[in-house]
């Protein structure tokens, strides 16, 4: 889950239609999961408590590369996780990562487009649908397919963004950032901010039992890289890696949506060997995922 050039800092792989864009989102959704993924053990696990007992099958839609159907697969080691995406790319993507974990046996990779209906995936006890919902051309037909799918007391976990990361702790960063933002969602080249999934939900026929946020922050300094947990390698190269991914998306679809200021900004922290390049800055990931639960009575 959850910076990607195609589409700023979208799991937008249902609109990656050339294999090396694909095989470029898969690169920039993997590395999305050695800088985040550690907060999916939390996430998990409050998933976990709402899940009426131990689901026995599990359903990730827009599954991705697999960091979440890996990490419901540590949650439930007694379910078979069934992973859903449009794409093949994605799909070779878990499947390796499940095996090269010794899951998989247990892990099930089903291709399918949300935007047409509901792959065969159940019976099944719990849904997962992290920052995917929101790309379905149709997501009220989509909740109800879901919604018959789950067994009586099952539960649908639907995962979304707050919108576009922040890496410039800066005060002139953090504005320039927040024009940025804001100019992504006139031009629509994205969405910067997600549905409240609460009404669609409870149309759906779900009672949503809880709503919970869950705030990330991962410090890169250049003299004093801080980890994201003591797995992980990536540092500060990998979070200035993160940033230049989203830095470049906004560059290359907001001419004409920005001032001429800012974009040679975005230019500048572009830059190789501009002093205010961000390979030569502190940087300061900050993202926050907000999470439904929603239960089939």
């Amino acid at each position: 889950m959850e910076a990607h050039p195609h589409h700023a800092h979208d799991h937008d792989h249902a609109h990656e239609h050339a294999h090396g864009g694909e095989s470029r989102l898969a690169d920039m959704l993997d590395l999305d999961a050695e800088l985040l993924g550690t907060y999916l053990d939390e996430l998990t696990a409050w998933v976990a408590e709402q899940a009426a007992g131990t689901p026995r099958t599990v359903a990730d839609l827009g599954a991705g590369t697999g960091t979440g159907t890996l990490a419901l697969a540590r949650r439930f080691p007694a379910a078979t996780i069934v992973a859903v995406d449009r794409s093949p790319v994605m799909l070779d993507r878990v499947r390796a990562a499940a095996v090269g974990r010794g899951l998989g046996e247990r892990v099930r990779a089903v291709q399918g487009d949300l935007d047409l209906a509901l792959p065969p995936v159940g019976p099944v006890d719990l849904v997962w649908a992290a920052a995917s919902l929101h790309h379905v051309e149709e997501p009220a037909r989509l909740l109800r397919e879901v919604h018959a799918a789950l067994n009586p007391g099952g539960l649908l976990a639907v995962v979304e963004m707050d919108g576009l990361p922040r890496f410039l702790p800066d005060e002139a960063g953090a504005a320039l950032e927040v024009r940025c933002r804001e100019a992504v969602t006139r031009a629509r080249t994205g969405p910067d901010a997600y549905p409240e999934w609460t009404p669609p939900l409870t149309a759906a026929g779900f009672e949503v039992t809880a709503r919970r946020d869950f705030p990330i922050e991962v410090a890169a300094r250049r003299d004093f890289p801080i980890e994201v947990g003591p797995s992980s390698p990536s540092g500060v190269r990998g979070v200035a890696r993160y940033a230049h991914a989203v830095f470049s998306g906004y560059r290359s679809r907001l001419d004409g949506h920005l001032a001429a200021a800012d974009l040679a900004a975005l230019d500048r922290l572009l830059s190789e060997d501009h002093p205010e390049a961000l390979r030569h800055r502190d940087l300061v990931l900050r993202s926050t995922r907000t999470a439904w639960a929603a239960r089939r009575a």
